[in-house]
Protein backbone atom coordinates (compact mmCIF):
# COMPACT_ATOMS: atom_id res chain seq x y z
CA UNK A 1 0.00 0.00 0.00
CA UNK A 2 1.51 3.43 -1.19
CA UNK A 3 2.37 5.67 2.11
CA UNK A 4 0.85 8.94 -0.02
CA UNK A 5 -2.28 10.67 1.01
CA UNK A 6 -5.22 9.10 -0.90
CA UNK A 7 -7.84 11.29 -2.48
CA UNK A 8 -10.74 9.90 -3.82
CA UNK A 9 -12.77 11.81 -6.67
CA UNK A 10 -15.32 10.71 -8.69
CA UNK A 11 -14.80 8.59 -11.61
CA UNK A 12 -17.14 9.64 -14.25
CA UNK A 13 -19.74 12.05 -15.45
CA UNK A 14 -20.16 16.14 -14.57
CA UNK A 15 -19.11 15.81 -11.26
CA UNK A 16 -15.75 14.13 -12.16
CA UNK A 17 -15.17 17.13 -14.80
CA UNK A 18 -16.05 19.13 -12.01
CA UNK A 19 -13.89 17.73 -9.88
CA UNK A 20 -10.13 17.59 -11.63
CA UNK A 21 -10.69 21.23 -12.84
CA UNK A 22 -10.50 21.95 -9.18
CA UNK A 23 -7.82 20.15 -8.46
CA UNK A 24 -6.08 21.40 -11.18
CA UNK A 25 -6.83 24.97 -10.30
CA UNK A 26 -5.63 24.13 -7.00
CA UNK A 27 -1.98 22.88 -7.84
CA UNK A 28 -2.84 19.31 -7.81
CA UNK A 29 -0.95 18.28 -10.91
CA UNK A 30 -1.78 14.59 -12.19
CA UNK A 31 -2.80 12.96 -15.35
CA UNK A 32 -5.22 10.03 -15.60
CA UNK A 33 -3.85 7.55 -18.15
CA UNK A 34 -7.02 5.81 -20.08
CA UNK A 35 -9.30 4.48 -18.01
CA UNK A 36 -6.75 3.84 -15.13
CA UNK A 37 -8.13 3.95 -11.67
CA UNK A 38 -5.07 5.87 -9.83
CA UNK A 39 -2.79 8.82 -10.82
CA UNK A 40 0.19 10.23 -9.08
CA UNK A 41 -0.24 14.57 -8.32
CA UNK A 42 3.62 16.01 -9.54
CA UNK A 43 5.81 17.02 -6.79
CA UNK A 44 3.32 16.08 -3.60
CA UNK A 45 2.87 12.46 -1.57
CA UNK A 46 -0.94 12.61 -3.03
CA UNK A 47 -2.61 9.28 -4.86
CA UNK A 48 -5.34 10.36 -6.94
CA UNK A 49 -8.38 7.24 -6.83
CA UNK A 50 -11.47 7.75 -9.36
CA UNK A 51 -14.26 6.33 -8.17
CA UNK A 52 -18.31 5.61 -8.21
CA UNK A 53 -19.85 8.76 -6.70
CA UNK A 54 -21.70 7.01 -4.23
CA UNK A 55 -19.08 5.01 -2.88
CA UNK A 56 -16.91 7.35 -1.86
CA UNK A 57 -18.45 8.41 1.47
CA UNK A 58 -18.16 4.71 2.43
CA UNK A 59 -14.54 4.16 1.62
CA UNK A 60 -13.84 7.31 3.14
CA UNK A 61 -15.01 6.37 6.05
CA UNK A 62 -13.45 2.60 5.64
CA UNK A 63 -10.23 4.07 5.29
CA UNK A 64 -9.74 3.14 1.98
CA UNK A 65 -9.12 7.01 1.01
CA UNK A 66 -8.20 10.54 3.51
CA UNK A 67 -10.15 12.93 1.50
CA UNK A 68 -12.89 12.38 -1.22
CA UNK A 69 -15.18 14.63 -3.30
CA UNK A 70 -18.50 13.80 -3.43
CA UNK A 71 -22.59 15.01 -3.07
CA UNK A 72 -23.29 16.08 0.62
CA UNK A 73 -26.52 13.93 -0.09
CA UNK A 74 -24.79 10.54 -0.75
CA UNK A 75 -23.09 11.61 2.74
CA UNK A 76 -26.17 12.25 4.70
CA UNK A 77 -27.93 8.85 3.23
CA UNK A 78 -24.57 6.78 3.55
CA UNK A 79 -24.53 7.58 7.38
CA UNK A 80 -21.10 7.46 7.78
CA UNK A 81 -18.70 9.04 10.41
CA UNK A 82 -16.71 11.27 8.21
CA UNK A 83 -15.65 14.98 8.37
CA UNK A 84 -17.08 17.75 5.98
CA UNK A 85 -13.88 19.78 5.20
CA UNK A 86 -15.02 22.28 2.56
CA UNK A 87 -18.22 22.88 0.61
CA UNK A 88 -17.31 23.48 -3.08
CA UNK A 89 -19.72 25.80 -3.89
CA UNK A 90 -21.29 23.37 -6.90
CA UNK A 91 -23.77 20.90 -7.57
CA UNK A 92 -26.18 22.49 -5.38
CA UNK A 93 -29.50 20.56 -5.27
CA UNK A 94 -32.69 19.73 -3.10
CA UNK A 95 -33.92 16.25 -1.61
CA UNK A 96 -37.97 16.80 -1.57
CA UNK A 97 -41.04 14.89 -1.04
CA UNK A 98 -43.13 14.63 -3.97
CA UNK A 99 -46.67 14.10 -4.63
CA UNK A 100 -49.19 14.13 -7.58
CA UNK A 101 -50.88 17.43 -8.14
CA UNK A 102 -53.89 15.58 -7.58
CA UNK A 103 -53.07 13.51 -4.15
CA UNK A 104 -55.03 14.42 -0.69
CA UNK A 105 -51.53 14.56 0.81
CA UNK A 106 -50.86 17.90 2.21
CA UNK A 107 -48.62 17.36 4.95
CA UNK A 108 -45.73 14.95 6.42
CA UNK A 109 -47.80 13.31 8.69
CA UNK A 110 -50.54 12.00 5.36
CA UNK A 111 -47.80 9.58 4.19
CA UNK A 112 -48.56 7.29 6.93
CA UNK A 113 -49.50 4.07 5.77
CA UNK A 114 -48.27 5.50 1.61
CA UNK A 115 -45.80 3.72 -0.44
CA UNK A 116 -42.68 6.05 -1.24
CA UNK A 117 -40.15 5.54 -3.99
CA UNK A 118 -36.41 6.73 -3.53
CA UNK A 119 -32.77 6.40 -3.74
CA UNK A 120 -32.59 7.93 -0.65
CA UNK A 121 -33.89 5.22 1.61
CA UNK A 122 -31.81 6.00 5.01
CA UNK A 123 -32.71 9.46 5.07
CA UNK A 124 -36.36 8.99 3.79
CA UNK A 125 -36.67 6.52 7.32
CA UNK A 126 -35.06 9.34 9.34
CA UNK A 127 -37.23 12.20 7.51
CA UNK A 128 -40.96 9.97 8.40
CA UNK A 129 -39.54 9.55 12.07
CA UNK A 130 -39.39 12.79 12.51
CA UNK A 131 -42.89 13.27 11.60
CA UNK A 132 -44.28 10.10 13.18
CA UNK A 133 -44.98 8.19 10.05
CA UNK A 134 -44.67 5.22 8.78
CA UNK A 135 -44.64 4.36 5.02
CA UNK A 136 -43.10 1.74 2.76
CA UNK A 137 -40.04 2.42 1.02
CA UNK A 138 -39.40 1.44 -2.24
CA UNK A 139 -35.73 1.56 -2.84
CA UNK A 140 -34.89 2.39 -6.18
CA UNK A 141 -31.43 3.21 -8.18
CA UNK A 142 -32.86 4.85 -11.18
CA UNK A 143 -35.22 7.44 -12.04
CA UNK A 144 -38.41 8.07 -9.49
CA UNK A 145 -40.50 10.19 -11.34
CA UNK A 146 -42.67 7.72 -13.24
CA UNK A 147 -43.22 5.20 -10.40
CA UNK A 148 -46.08 6.63 -8.96
CA UNK A 149 -47.49 7.02 -13.41
CA UNK A 150 -46.80 3.27 -13.04
CA UNK A 151 -48.82 2.48 -9.82
CA UNK A 152 -45.36 1.54 -7.99
CA UNK A 153 -45.56 4.58 -5.22
CA UNK A 154 -48.04 6.96 -4.23
CA UNK A 155 -45.04 9.83 -3.65
CA UNK A 156 -41.85 9.95 -4.34
CA UNK A 157 -38.69 11.28 -2.14
CA UNK A 158 -35.67 12.80 -5.12
CA UNK A 159 -33.49 15.50 -5.80
CA UNK A 160 -35.32 18.50 -7.10
CA UNK A 161 -33.60 21.47 -9.57
CA UNK A 162 -35.69 23.34 -11.59
CA UNK A 163 -38.34 21.39 -11.15
CA UNK A 164 -39.35 20.89 -14.65
CA UNK A 165 -39.63 17.45 -14.71
CA UNK A 166 -42.05 17.22 -11.54
CA UNK A 167 -44.22 19.65 -13.38
CA UNK A 168 -44.02 17.53 -16.89
CA UNK A 169 -44.75 14.20 -14.21
CA UNK A 170 -47.81 16.24 -12.63
CA UNK A 171 -45.88 16.72 -8.77
CA UNK A 172 -45.36 18.90 -6.96
CA UNK A 173 -43.31 19.13 -3.86
CA UNK A 174 -45.08 18.62 -0.79
CA UNK A 175 -42.25 19.33 1.32
CA UNK A 176 -38.27 19.61 1.16
CA UNK A 177 -35.75 17.44 3.16
CA UNK A 178 -32.57 19.35 2.68
CA UNK A 179 -29.92 21.06 0.60
CA UNK A 180 -26.64 19.81 -0.38
CA UNK A 181 -23.48 20.39 -2.35
CA UNK A 182 -20.75 18.71 -3.55
CA UNK A 183 -18.37 18.65 -0.41
CA UNK A 184 -15.04 17.98 0.29
CA UNK A 185 -14.89 14.80 2.85
CA UNK A 186 -11.95 13.94 5.26
CA UNK A 187 -11.98 10.45 7.25
CA UNK A 188 -11.73 11.68 10.91
CA UNK A 189 -8.31 9.28 11.67
CA UNK A 190 -6.66 9.72 8.85
CA UNK A 191 -2.32 10.18 10.03
CA UNK A 192 -1.90 12.81 7.06
CA UNK A 193 -3.65 15.53 8.77
CA UNK A 194 -1.10 18.30 8.08
CA UNK A 195 -0.86 17.46 4.33
CA UNK A 196 -4.79 17.11 4.31
CA UNK A 197 -5.01 20.59 5.75
CA UNK A 198 -2.68 21.99 3.01
CA UNK A 199 -4.73 20.31 0.13
CA UNK A 200 -7.89 21.92 1.75
CA UNK A 201 -6.32 25.44 1.83
CA UNK A 202 -5.69 25.10 -1.68
CA UNK A 203 -8.69 24.28 -2.36
CA UNK A 204 -10.68 26.82 -0.32
CA UNK A 205 -8.23 29.74 -2.04
CA UNK A 206 -10.03 28.23 -5.72
CA UNK A 207 -13.64 27.94 -4.22
CA UNK A 208 -13.14 32.00 -2.41
CA UNK A 209 -12.38 33.16 -5.86
CA UNK A 210 -14.91 31.56 -7.70
CA UNK A 211 -17.43 33.37 -5.44
CA UNK A 212 -15.57 37.18 -5.80
CA UNK A 213 -14.55 39.65 -8.93
CA UNK A 214 -12.12 42.09 -8.48
CA UNK A 215 -13.71 45.03 -9.25
CA UNK A 216 -11.68 48.49 -10.20
CA UNK A 217 -13.18 52.07 -11.05
CA UNK A 218 -12.50 55.75 -10.63
CA UNK A 219 -14.39 57.69 -8.62
CA UNK A 220 -14.90 61.85 -8.08
CA UNK A 221 -13.55 62.66 -4.64
CA UNK A 222 -16.07 63.91 -2.84
CA UNK A 223 -17.94 60.85 -3.64
CA UNK A 224 -15.38 58.56 -2.35
CA UNK A 225 -16.91 58.04 1.11
CA UNK A 226 -20.49 56.71 -0.79
CA UNK A 227 -18.91 54.29 -2.80
CA UNK A 228 -16.70 52.96 -0.58
CA UNK A 229 -20.03 51.79 1.32
CA UNK A 230 -21.01 50.19 -1.80
CA UNK A 231 -17.65 48.13 -2.41
CA UNK A 232 -16.44 47.72 1.25
CA UNK A 233 -14.35 44.96 -0.27
CA UNK A 234 -12.96 41.85 2.16
CA UNK A 235 -10.70 43.71 5.19
CA UNK A 236 -11.67 47.51 3.09
CA UNK A 237 -10.73 49.02 -0.65
CA UNK A 238 -7.66 49.84 -1.76
CA UNK A 239 -7.59 53.49 -2.68
CA UNK A 240 -5.56 56.06 -4.65
CA UNK A 241 -5.27 59.32 -5.80
CA UNK A 242 -5.10 59.82 -9.52
CA UNK A 243 -3.03 62.81 -11.45
CA UNK A 244 -6.41 64.74 -11.46
CA UNK A 245 -6.64 65.35 -7.56
CA UNK A 246 -10.38 65.53 -8.53
CA UNK A 247 -10.49 62.02 -8.44
CA UNK A 248 -9.75 58.57 -6.88
CA UNK A 249 -9.19 54.80 -8.03
CA UNK A 250 -10.86 52.26 -5.91
CA UNK A 251 -9.80 48.30 -6.13
CA UNK A 252 -12.39 45.72 -4.52
CA UNK A 253 -13.42 42.52 -3.90
CA UNK A 254 -17.15 42.50 -4.85
CA UNK A 255 -18.98 38.95 -4.67
CA UNK A 256 -19.95 37.44 -7.76
CA UNK A 257 -23.35 36.80 -7.95
CA UNK A 258 -23.39 40.86 -6.93
CA UNK A 259 -21.47 42.31 -9.61
CA UNK A 260 -23.85 43.58 -11.85
CA UNK A 261 -25.83 45.54 -9.30
CA UNK A 262 -22.69 46.87 -7.83
CA UNK A 263 -21.66 48.05 -11.39
CA UNK A 264 -24.83 49.82 -12.03
CA UNK A 265 -25.03 51.69 -8.10
CA UNK A 266 -21.65 52.88 -8.52
CA UNK A 267 -22.02 54.23 -12.17
CA UNK A 268 -25.30 55.77 -10.79
CA UNK A 269 -23.17 57.08 -8.04
CA UNK A 270 -20.92 58.99 -10.76
CA UNK A 271 -18.08 56.04 -11.41
CA UNK A 272 -16.28 55.71 -14.22
CA UNK A 273 -14.20 52.80 -15.99
CA UNK A 274 -15.38 50.51 -13.85
CA UNK A 275 -13.84 47.32 -14.70
CA UNK A 276 -14.53 43.36 -13.49
CA UNK A 277 -11.23 40.79 -13.19
CA UNK A 278 -11.72 37.39 -12.73
CA UNK A 279 -9.66 36.12 -9.39
CA UNK A 280 -8.39 32.55 -10.33
CA UNK A 281 -6.77 32.07 -6.49
CA UNK A 282 -6.77 33.66 -3.57
CA UNK A 283 -5.54 33.37 0.03
CA UNK A 284 -8.50 35.55 2.69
Amino acid sequence: MSENLRLGIPSKGRLADLSQQLLQEAGLRFRRQDRSLFARVRDMPIDVTFLRTDDIPILCAEGAIDLGITGGDLVAESGASLTTRLPLGVGSCRLAVCVPDSAAIRSPADLHGKRIATSFPQVTQEYLSQHGATAHIVELTGSVEVMIALGVADAIVDLVETGSTLAANRLSVLDEIGSYETILIQNPTTVHTSLADRIVRRVEGVVIARAYSLLEYNIPSEKLAEAEKITPGFNSPTVSRLEDQAWHSVRAMVPRKEIIDTMERLEALGATAILETSIANCRL
